[in-house]
């Protein structure tokens, strides 16, 4: 068997356990960045950073199709997209809340627990990148506080 048809294998039995298909991905991925643009706390972020928002949602609907189906059809590099982002882990933490409560408006169970469970890695994957690249190594359990959050709470 190639890998080719490895993948596809294991993609339809991803489609048949949890209904995830191209369809629901699109329609999620538009739902969830709609409430984002509409985020006080992420807004500012993605408006700062996102240019063409029909090519992002593009680029997100074949990112989530890659991390969810195993499809193979993104092809970027998250990490080095989100290092120099002024985010963590209040960002990280508000983005899953949205995610989360999105997944579970959008989809039926099994494919919102499959989104939630691959966003939480990838959460998690990035605050830890962006926390080493500012030089802080975070231990089990620890979480990414920005300087310029902690001077500003301080400042509170």
């Amino acid at each position: 068997m190639s890998q080719n048809d490895r993948r596809a294998r294991i993609t339809a039995e991803i489609v048949s356990n949890t209904g995830i298909d191209e369809e629901l991905i699109h329609r999620f991925v538009h739902a969830f960045y709609a409430r984002v643009r509409e985020d006080s706390i992420l807004a500012p972020i993605f408006d700062s950073h996102v240019n063409d928002w029909g090519a992002h949602l593009e680029k997100m609907c074949a990112f989530w199709s890659s991390v969810a189906l195993l499809t193979g059809r993104y092809h970027g590099r998250p990490m080095e997209k989100h290092l120099p982002l002024p985010i963590d882990a209040h960002h990280f933490d508000r983005w899953l809340a949205l995610f989360e409560d999105t997944a579970r408006q959008v989809c039926a169970p099994a494919a919102a627990d499959h989104f939630i469970e691959r966003a939480r890695r990838i959460a998690e994957s990035l605050e830890m990148g962006i926390a080493t690249q500012t030089g802080v190594l975070l231990g089990k359990g620890e979480r990414y506080i920005s300087n310029d959050l902690k001077a500003q709470e301080a400042a509170e």
